[in-house]
């Protein structure tokens, strides 16, 4: 089934709710989109000559048109490639060569990034050439197979060049369908906040809102800006959205917290990189235990394990504590393991990569039969991550594998040093790395941003590690910095870290 069917459904069964706001406007109904994705979709394919499968591009920070942009080119049959509004024009200008766009619509703060790239025909969102491709003929939804490509989501590259996965009419519904499994219910009337990119996870949740017939909410400022998703939160209803750890933070540190009105929020979900525990309780003390977490990769989308709302209210369980340290339970629509080099799967509490198969999992990389056969060889999606299950099926995420340190023959799991870190007062941020060394292969250095008004110092950092965690994984020195560098999704980029890191000296 084409993925466009589910916003005309929800246009003939609720033509007239609302179904996009930008900011506390509202300013389209169901009805209304459902025609313009139609018109949109037919002058794509006539004005540019498209073919079945032909690339689109998306270069656009958050906008009402990205919502009818994406059913747009999926009821013409044609795939989305959605990218990230804070690339460098280099990256840019290689995801639209390596995904051979033909047609990359764009923001005029994004014009020049996109500029000169070669076959790639820009169309200005919004302009006059957009406007005129509101006034075509509508066509019929293009017939699809499932394993044909609605999304082409090219992954982060924070280790090398970006890799597309290949998303498929088939992998986005069952994405949809655990949304309501395992994450949420959508009501009538409800909304989803967008100040994460569309381009990424909160772009992923258009579709169960869609479903549902649930509003749009675009923020003005095109992002997330703390004071501005108070407000929408105070005049929207049923406030969902989709947060990386770092914007929950920010939120819940951000001095209009403690007044802001809430009652109309009604779920963050939380994921994209860990949620410390400390985190995690500060913010459930501050807006309530609305938050859930999901982890996925973009292999497969937003949907690998979830910790539902309720997970995080069961204050009195008596692992209450280590199940807030997960990232929760395996989605309905896939199998989870814990697996051995072998991808054997291993005993509750073993620690090994984990492996996911399912009807979420994409169909491989574009353009890179290697990648694609690695990342997916014996039928398992090999994750990268490091984690284990325990015996009721909650999975614990320790590290990528790239990140685990080995000191003197012992494994050393950054995230396990970097949450009794974030315990000590003093401490804001950490990340944990490995530099080399002559003796002990590799010694930990922790890199941390002391708190506004408090000095972190080395010797009381050390004995906090000493009385929390066994004496060889705390750290051998101590990187006082302003802050951490991240990527634009608010990963920390340890590659960066250890390029700061002094040859070693024995």
């Amino acid at each position: 089934m084409n993925l466009a069917h589910l916003l005309h459904r929800a246009g003939r069964a609720h033509r007239d709710r609302w179904a996009v706001a930008e900011g506390t406007q509202d300013i389209l109904r169901y009805g209304e989109l459902s025609q313009r994705v139609a018109m949109l979709a037919g002058a794509l394919r006539r004005s540019f000559e498209l073919r079945q499968g032909d690339r689109v591009a998306l270069a656009m920070r958050n906008c009402p048109q990205y919502v009818e942009l994406l059913f747009a080119i999926w009821h013409a049959g044609l795939t989305a490639v959605p990218i990230n509004a804070k690339l460098h024009p280099r990256e840019f200008a290689y995801i639209l060569e390596h995904s051979a766009a033909r047609i990359c619509l764009v923001t005029p703060d994004l014009e020049q990034a996109v500029s000169g790239v070669r076959g790639v025909r820009s169309i200005g969102v919004p302009s006059a050439d957009y406007q005129r491709l509101l006034q075509g003929e509508p066509i019929p939804a293009a017939p699809v197979d499932p394993m044909d490509v609605a999304w082409l989501f090219y992954t982060s590259g924070t280790t090398g060049r970006p890799k597309g996965a290949m998303l498929t009419h088939r992998n986005l519904p069952c994405m949809t369908t655990c949304y309501f499994a395992d994450v949420d219910r959508i009501d009538a009337g409800d909304g989803i906040l967008h100040a994460a990119p569309m381009s990424h996870g909160s772009g992923t949740y258009i579709l169960p809102h869609v479903v549902q017939a649930a509003k749009q909410i675009i923020p003005s400022s095109g992002g997330f800006d703390p004071e501005e998703i108070f407000q929408l939160i105070a005049h929207h209803q049923g406030v969902s959205m989709f947060s990386a750890p770092t914007m929950v933070r920010r939120l819940t540190d951000h001095p209009l917290a403690e007044s802001a009105d809430l009652r109309r929020l009604k779920t963050i979900v939380y994921g994209g990189g860990p949620m410390y525990v400390e985190d995690c309780k500060r913010a459930l003390s501050v807006l309530g235990y609305k938050l859930a977490q999901i982890y996925g990769q973009g292999e497969s989308p937003m949907t690998i394990t979830a910790l539902s709302k309720a997970r995080h209210a069961e204050v009195d369980h008596p692992r209450y504590q280590q199940r807030l340290a997960s990232v929760g339970m395996a989605h309905t629509a896939v199998e989870v393991r814990v697996a051995d080099a072998d991808d054997q799967p291993l005993a509750p509490e073993a620690i090994g990569e984990v492996l996911v198969r399912g009807d979420t999992v994409m169909r491989g990389y574009w353009a890179d039969e290697a990648a694609s056969a690695a990342a997916l060889r014996n039928g398992w999606l090999h994750t990268g991550d490091m984690g284990s299950l325990d015996a009721d099926g909650f999975l614990t995420l320790k590290d990528r594998s790239k990140d685990l340190i080995i000191s003197g023959g012992s494994n050393i799991y950054p995230r396990e040093v970097e949450e009794v870190l974030l315990r000590h007062p003093s401490v804001q941020e950490v990340s944990i790395v490995g530099e080399p060394h002559a003796d002990w292969g590799e010694a930990v250095v922790a890199f941390v941003v002391a708190r506004p008004g408090h000095i972190a110092d080395e010797s009381g950092l050390d004995q906090f590690c000493l009385d929390h965690i066994a004496r060889f994984k705390r750290p051998k020195r101590y990187v006082f910095v302003d802050a951490l560098p991240k990527n634009n999704y608010g990963k920390v980029l340890k590659t960066e870290l250890r390029k700061k890191l002094a040859p070693p000296t024995g």
